[in-house]
């Protein structure tokens, strides 16, 4: 995958993120540093080429954190998640993690609540496996339902964050 990285810079915030790939490709690891003045996120996305496949109907996930909640974010890939033209939802679900220690998560796809510009919303929209086109991680100040992540948990100020994921792929339905 080819990832990048989208911060809170986009709305003028200071965090900033990083982001490599292990030199046998075998993790993601994205970290960084928070700054909850003006801001408050981080996150890295990537095209998925093709879209998932038509009999996904869900994305396991194994990864290690810090402790930290994070979101896996789904969209059609089109526009950025965030923005006043944003006009298909992106697709969002928590993913919390234990200071170093490795996990796996199963998420499904019909599980997933729709959001626009950093926000849950209602619609009678699904997500179709085939239309997602992006995928991304992120850390916010909010949580995928919309509710505040813990300050106990996320932080406050100044702080850094880092999430190592070591696989990622699609469960099928069937």
């Amino acid at each position: 995958m080819n990832w990048h990285r989208l911060d809170d810079g986009v709305m003028g915030g200071q965090s900033e993120t990083a982001h490599s790939v292990s030199a046998d490709a075998d993790e993601l690891q994205f970290s960084g540093q928070i700054n909850t003045d003006g801001g408050g996120f981080c996150s890295i996305r990537s095209p998925i080429e093709g879209g998932l496949p038509p009999d996904a109907a869900a994305v396991r996930i194994c990864y290690v954190g810090d402790g930290k909640t994070y979101k896996v974010l789904f969209s059609d890939g089109k526009k950025s998640a965030f923005g006043p033209s944003r006009r298909s939802p992106s697709w969002q679900s928590d993913l919390p993690t234990k200071n170093g220690a490795e996990d796996t998560a199963i998420i499904r796809l019909d599980s997933l609540v729709p959001s626009l510009q950093g926000g849950p919303i209602s619609t009678d929209t699904k997500i179709e496996p085939t239309e997602v086109k992006e995928m991304g991680f992120m850390l916010s100040l909010k949580l995928s339902r919309g509710e505040s992540n813990p300050v106990e948990k996320f932080g406050s100020g100044i702080f850094p964050f880092s999430l190592k994921i070591r696989s990622i792929e699609s469960v099928s339905g069937d």
